[in-house]
């Protein structure tokens, strides 16, 4: 319900229209419409500053990350962290992956998985709103227009602006800057796949590799196309995270509310209306909310697959309400838990209509009635099975991580022939041993064998005299190919296949792996 009668002293109303109105959804939709240009407004705001402080941080982070330099030794990369695909590794500050070490990383994902789950069911699409790539570089690319084009009403009068050279140049700026800032992204991604300052050398010299090119190409054309044209497109039809989200929210979870409990009826001259008798709400219907709402909805008309729960909207009616002397929070966080309690408070029984009288005092305070904000929501049996699940992930990644040796034996026995009989009856076995020194550091590995009675071992490219332990050196951060021959003398033989150990050490670290092997004879 709106009632126009007279403008409110000192507030703007804002000529704006929700992309998803009820009117146009009344009609039939065609299956394929035009985007209607959304232009939001500038707003201050706690949440405003929030966005701000998460994209400085996201952002120098993507950006100066590949630059950072940690030192491994002589023998490994400096880069703080890089995806060495040569070498299939992947550097991490102090740590260093291996590709059989994969499981960390897939173990990381769940864990994002899992935290993506517990920041829904606490906040709703907190991620989308904040931190989600494409919520931070449409922020940025925002930035950029409003610099060239000026705030919400400046861009639509130029939008709609015959082509001039004021207009031309403005253009032309805008979409240079956000081509720069797209070379920036795809740049700054291939740095973490080699040494940044060679590769930067190597990409303007035109001596990098040609996938280095090809990868910047893409990812400046995505970040241009998602960032600067399609904006909330990509969260509306192309991201299946809306739909999913539904499945995360319960009565309890917290997201970005319009209190109709005390903003309806709306009305824009409260003070007229009052002395009419006719009775208002908190909401003036100055579209503020839709004025600065990044995808261009009413947050008014409810829950919406649009809302990516970024708050500016709280921020806007919150000045609003600054203004006119009341209380704050008309759009906020709230639960559906709560919405329904005061909902039925405001509500006239006999009507059905809300009623300011219901949720207010004479002293036009707040009831005591209604229910507010309170932190101990979040810790209920849902987010904190979430936190356990994320926690438990967390804490075992953790205890592999450091419980894990950086030494390994891997032993492969020959298929053909499995044994050979040797002129003195000695039964020899070879075998394909393979060392991995998982350091950058270069090491000295004892290979030797156990629980073979009487059995010696010879190993090529080994210039040492047979016996039960050789001293292998092995280059950093490198596997090591042995070929192995176990021979046992005859009088120690037995037939069948039995077992024994190979036992690789580094006796510096105490580091120690074994690998139990088959040792093939005759039947006798």
């Amino acid at each position: 319900m709106t009632t126009n009668l007279i403008k409110q002293p000192d507030i703007e109303p804002h000529n704006v229209e929700a992309v998803n109105t009820g009117a146009k959804k009344a009609f039939v939709e065609p299956l394929y419409a035009a985007r209607e240009k959304i232009f939001p407004k500038r707003v201050r705001g706690d949440f405003r500053r929030l966005k701000w402080i998460i994209m400085a941080i996201t952002l120098g982070i993507y950006y100066i990350t590949p630059w950072i330099r940690w030192d491994r030794g002589e023998f490994a990369p400096d880069q703080a962290v890089l995806i060495d695909m040569a070498n299939r590794r992947f550097y991490f500050f102090f740590i260093e992956i291996w590709p059989q070490e994969f499981f960390f990383v897939a173990g990381l994902l769940v864990m994002a998985g899992v935290g993506l789950f517990l920041v829904t069911s606490v906040v709703g699409r907190a991620w989308c709103g904040y931190t989600c790539p494409q919520t931070v570089w449409t922020d940025l690319f925002l930035v950029v227009e409003r610099f060239f084009e000026g705030d919400r009403n400046a861009r639509i009068r130029l939008d709609k602006a015959p082509w001039t050279f004021e207009k031309i140049r403005k253009r032309v700026m805008k979409h240079a800057t956000w081509i720069m800032i797209a070379v920036a992204t795809g740049g700054a991604w291939i740095f973490y796949f080699a040494d940044a300052p060679t590769l930067l050398k190597d990409f303007v010299t035109g001596q990098a590799a040609f996938i280095a090119y090809t990868t910047v190409a893409v990812l400046t054309f995505t970040t241009y196309l998602f960032g600067g044209i399609m904006r909330e497109q990509v969260c509306i039809y192309m991201c299946p995270w809306p739909r999913i989200q539904a499945a995360m929210l319960d009565e309890d979870s917290l997201v970005v509310t319009y209190n109709d409990w005390r903003g309806e009826p709306r009305t824009k001259g409260a003070k007229k209306a009052a002395a009419a008798g006719i009775p208002v709400g908190d909401c003036v219907d100055c579209n503020a909310c839709v004025a600065v709402c990044p995808t261009g909805i009413d947050i008014r008309d409810g829950q919406q697959l649009e809302c990516i729960t970024c708050a500016l909207c709280i921020d806007a009616c919150d000045d609003i309400m600054g203004k006119l002397g009341r209380e704050k929070g008309l759009i906020s966080y709230a639960t559906l838990r709560d919405y329904n309690h005061n909902m039925a408070i405001a509500k006239d029984p006999s009507t059905g209509t809300i009623d300011p009288s219901r949720v207010r005092g004479k002293d036009g305070k707040f009831s005591d009635k209604l229910r507010h904000f309170d932190w101990r929501i979040m810790l209920r049996p849902r987010t904190l099975i979430y936190l356990a699940a994320w926690s438990a992930i967390g804490l075992g990644l953790l205890y592999a991580l450091t419980s894990r040796d950086r030494l390994e034996v891997n032993v492969q026995h020959d298929r053909n022939p499995v044994f050979v009989t040797l002129s003195d009856g000695s039964i020899r076995n070879g075998y394909t041993v393979k060392l991995l020194n998982m350091i950058p550091e270069p090491r000295v590995i004892f290979l030797s064998i156990e629980g073979l009675p009487g059995a010696t071992m010879e190993i090529n490219n080994i210039d040492q005299p047979a016996g039960v332990s050789f001293a292998v050196p092995v280059d950093p951060d490198r596997l090591r190919s042995l070929k192995v021959f176990v021979s046992q003398p005859p009088a120690n033989v037995a037939s069948g296949q039995n077992t024994f150990r190979f036992i690789a050490e580094d006796k510096q670290s105490a580091e120690r792996d074994v690998y139990e092997a088959n040792f093939d004879a005759p039947d006798k």
